[in-house]
């Protein structure tokens, strides 16, 4: 049974919630309750602190990608958990590196500011400090020697409401708490292979938490995050999708230059795939080129991977791993007809899983 728990809360992170745990302890209001709402939140069922982004070295100007996660949970109201993912990637060399680790904490994560999260994979220690926009990012991966970040985060533009309360309702499925800071100007080091890099650029930060939205095996989730250089306006779109009956939910957001923000419902965007990737790990096929079109806003958008193979594998039991794909990506197109360029990370889940894992989803729900 403990082993079992422990896939199960591993396969409900890495599909976005494949599991339904109790959401008896989550937080619902009006209206996100802020600076409160950044600290933990007792026994949630999931939450997240979640940093994704391009750095640029200041000598060589050459780009790289972080993503930096802190994941905590709950799924049955008494024990707490938490996972960090770490991966880095470089599209001059075409690498992805990834690492992750899952951890029973010892006791209830306190609802304390500023944040102070932690965690160890042998003789590495991950840290997420700060609030409120200013944050100290720390992380060496375990799995890949000679890979490390160590960042300091402040505001460049302000916080970004999402549906302009900080709680995003998924087509009545669920009501998540979720706010950004769409731009934090970043500065640090960088490290790969090794090679210690002074880095500068902008990192994108999700706060979410109630994220118990997505629980059927057949449903997935594909998230962009897009940051565009003139004008520098910002937008978060997404899709849930049921395979099985071919059902999606969109939603998202727009913030503009000066901090404006739009919500953006299912009619108010498309999302079309250009082309796809198959991966030679998994053998899942996922969408690798979109163009992106929001009318209103006068967007016209390509979005396009710089590393085709930013899969990531969770190892869940024996034999069992969950893949999904999450990556930097580069952003061309027209606002209002004049050429635009930008920066884009973009979030691929469950777009596929084998019989194995079905199984192993069925059976776990069985026992809860």
């Amino acid at each position: 049974m403990k082993n079992l728990l422990l896939f199960a809360l591993t396969l409900f992170l890495a599909t976005a919630c494949a599991l339904k745990p109790t959401n008896k302890f989550d937080v619902f209001t009006e209206l996100a309750q802020l600076p409160k709402e950044e600290a933990p939140h007792l026994r949630n069922s999931l939450e997240w602190w979640y940093f994704t982004g391009h750095l640029k070295d200041k000598e060589s100007g050459k780009l790289y990608g972080v993503e930096y996660v802190f994941f905590h949970f709950n799924p049955n109201g008494k024990q707490d958990w938490q996972m960090v993912n770490f991966a880095l990637t470089d599209p001059q060399t075409q690498q992805f590196r990834y690492d992750y680790k899952v951890s029973k904490l010892p006791g209830v994560l306190p609802a304390t500011l500023p944040i102070d999260l932690s965690i160890q994979k042998q003789a590495q220690d991950w840290q997420l400090t700060g609030q409120e926009g200013t944050y100290h990012l720390q992380a060496r991966m375990a799995a890949h020697a000679g890979s490390a970040i160590d960042l300091q985060t402040k505001p460049a533009k302000p916080i970004l409401l999402h549906a302009g309360t900080g709680f995003e309702n998924y087509g009545g499925l669920a009501k998540a708490g979720y706010y950004s800071y769409p731009r934090l100007a970043t500065t640090g080091t960088l490290e790969i292979d090794g090679k210690v890099r002074h880095v500068e650029g902008e990192l994108w930060y999700d706060r979410q938490w109630n994220c118990n939205s997505v629980m059927a095996k057949d449903t997935g989730w594909d998230w962009f995050s897009i940051q565009l250089d003139e004008p520098r306006s910002d937008l978060m779109l997404y899709t849930l999708y049921n395979r099985a009956t071919g059902q999606s939910i969109g939603g998202g957001s727009h913030n503009s230059a000066r901090s404006e923000n739009t919500h953006l419902s299912q009619e108010d965007f498309q999302l079309e795939t250009l082309a796809y990737w198959t991966s030679p790990h998994s053998k899942q096929r996922y969408p690798a080129k979109w163009r992106v079109r929001v009318p209103k806003q006068g967007y016209e958008l390509t979005i396009e991977p710089l590393v085709p193979d930013q899969e990531l594998g969770i190892k869940l039991l024996p034999g069992i791993k969950m893949h999904y794909w999450e990556g930097m990506c580069r952003v061309t197109g027209t606002h209002n007809g004049k050429p635009v360029t930008g920066t884009s990370y973009v979030e691929i889940t469950n777009r596929k899983e084998s019989k194995q894992q079905q199984k192993a989803v069925e059976a776990i729900t069985t026992l809860q």
